[in-house]
């Protein structure tokens, strides 16, 4: 007789895998938005909420594609990483455009976010660090 097949334990995959297919928990404060975004955004992920300005935005499905991109690419980088980088790269690209705008739009994840918010399927595609792409 065969042995019987044990229950593996996934552990830290079982948790990687809940995180990775997280949708974010979407919250509508005009304030929340306007402090993270210094009143420039429509909607701001700030890991692992995604805040937007009203509810109709909340009901907007590229816009929240879009935040939920940014959701992956910190969870990629482990969060905080994520976020030092975008300020870096911000930075950078401030004393090149000096332009806060064209600063903005020209950041990596920026970049990848704008490019495939319409692909309602590109995260169960995405491959992991695409925003390197768009540099």
């Amino acid at each position: 007789m065969p042995p019987k097949p044990r229950n593996f334990d996934y552990g830290y995959l079982d948790l990687f895998n809940y995180f990775w297919s997280m949708k974010g928990k979407v919250i509508v404060s005009s304030f929340l938005t306007n402090l993270f975004s210094f009143g420039r955004a429509s909607a701001v992920t700030v890991f692992p909420f995604i805040f937007v300005r009203n509810k109709v935005m909340s009901k907007d499905e590229h816009l929240i594609n879009h935040e939920r991109i940014h959701l992956v690419q910190a969870l990629e980088l482990l969060v905080l990483p994520f976020y030092l980088l975008y300020c870096v790269e911000f930075l950078i690209r401030f004393v090149y455009y000096r332009n806060v705008e064209d600063a903005y739009l020209n950041i990596s994840f920026e970049r990848e976010a704008y490019a495939q918010q319409s692909d309602l399927y590109y995260l169960r595609t995405r491959k992991i660090w695409n925003f390197r792409r768009y540099y």
